[in-house]
């Protein structure tokens, strides 16, 4: 498994829309074969603080969710409204 894990800062005055379309994206997300999980946290008391929770069978699968149409619309239409982001990744490792 891969797992991805994303810390958005959002410009406060749009925290609101980012959370609906991070939403969104987290729904269509979900009907891509390879993607397990996608969850949307907000900080408590920071609204403009967005993590995400993803898992994706594999870093190929990833690769297909970043390469989708969601995903690039996704991506531009929030661009203007990140002030940062961190991409974080692992993988699962089988003892």
């Amino acid at each position: 498994m891969f797992l991805v894990a994303v810390t958005f800062q959002i410009a406060p005055e749009r925290a609101a829309d980012f959370i609906a379309r991070v939403q969104q994206q987290a729904t269509d997300s979900l009907t891509e074969p390879g993607c397990s999980r996608f969850d949307v946290w907000q900080a408590p008391g920071d609204a403009s603080t967005v993590f995400l929770y993803e898992i994706y069978d594999d870093a190929a699968a990833f690769g297909e969710h970043l390469a989708s149409a969601h995903f690039k619309a996704f991506d531009a239409e929030v661009a203007p409204w990140v002030t940062d982001k961190k991409v974080e990744t692992a993988t699962l490792q089988q003892t």
